[in-house]
């Protein structure tokens, strides 16, 4: 166990596979010394089975949580050695509804004794630990189902990486990457429109000198996203949030997110009350992100754009 020292939390997925390893081992010499021919891969379907009438595949995967090819690879194994039956459900004939079979029934009689026994040997198991593994395993599933792993390591990546991420303001040097990067994503999903080559080929006319702001996301120092505040000539809000475009070699490190909310404290600063935005509903992964930052869809205004099929406000609290 010294590996598991040395390495710690990050290789619990290692140490949680060599502890089912050797508790599925045990569990084939536990099945022999109970003289039951049984692998403990079937088990879970086994006792659901034995715990009523038939099931569908399907609902077999549901109630112990496998997936269907699994359970339906299973159930074939099963049927080899004759413990279940596969049988055309009489109400539904397009479905195929297992049960356990003569010699199935058998087994689950003969294996009250063992699963006995074992329920005593992991309450004894139980009973010399600190911690009490079956509770933590609940808490763990539990909280997996909530946020996986993969999303957490997720977090934990944009948290670091937002380190390396410094926010300034615009400055002329930049208006190439401000076009360059904006025009990299218009042109991917849609086409550049005479309201983009405004904003984009004159910033300091259209944007700047008209009471906006350009914010540029520098990571590590390189220009890798930008994102405007437009002055908005108009009763009800003061001010729009647009032309934000992250590098593709930077997605994932929370460059977008970081500039919005910059861009947001920015209008807030500024004495604004409500912050507007046009998208299109196809770019979900921003639609979420402004969703997370608070803004929420409201009632069409005209706009330049043909690509515009969402309007959003942000209200400054």
């Amino acid at each position: 166990m010294d590996f598991f020292e040395r390495t710690g939390k990050v290789a619990i997925g290692s140490r949680l596979r060599m502890l089912t390893d050797k508790v599925t081992e045990d569990a084939s010499q536990i099945y022999k010394l109970y003289d039951i021919d049984m692998q403990p891969k079937w088990f879970p379907v086994f006792y659901s089975l034995s715990q009523g009438e038939g099931k569908t595949i399907t609902e077999l995967a549901k109630a112990i949580g496998h997936s269907h090819p699994s359970v339906s690879k299973i159930i074939s194994e099963m049927l080899q050695r004759g413990y279940v039956l596969e049988k055309k459900d009489k109400t539904d004939g397009r479905r195929n509804v297992v049960s356990l079979s003569k010699k199935g029934q058998e087994v689950a009689v003969k294996i009250q004794d063992q699963l006995i026994d074992v329920n005593a040997a992991i309450e004894e198991l139980s009973a010399q630990t600190h911690n009490k593994l079956w509770e933590a395993i609940g808490e763990w599933e539990f909280l997996l189902e909530q946020k996986t792993l993969l999303r957490r390591v997720m977090e934990k990546k944009k948290d670091r990486d937002s380190i390396n991420v410094e926010i300034i303001d615009y400055q002329p040097k930049y208006q190439e990457i401000f076009k360059a990067l904006n025009e990299e994503w218009i042109s991917t999903y849609f086409t550049m429109e005479d309201a983009d080559y405004k904003a984009l080929d004159n910033p300091q006319d259209y944007i700047l000198d008209k009471g906006g702001y350009i914010l540029i996301a520098l990571y590590n120092g390189e220009p890798l996203g930008v994102c405007a505040l437009i002055k908005m000539d108009d009763n009800e809000y003061d001010y729009e949030l647009a032309k934000m475009a992250v590098s593709p070699k930077a997605q994932g490190k929370n460059i977008g997110f970081l500039l919005a909310s910059a861009v947001l404290e920015r209008a807030k600063s500024l004495g604004a009350s409500k912050v507007y935005l046009e998208n299109n509903t196809i770019l979900k992964p921003a639609i979420n992100l402004y969703n997370k930052l608070g803004f929420r869809k409201v009632a069409g205004k005209p706009t330049p754009y043909t690509r515009c099929n969402i309007q959003m406000e942000y209200i400054i609290k």
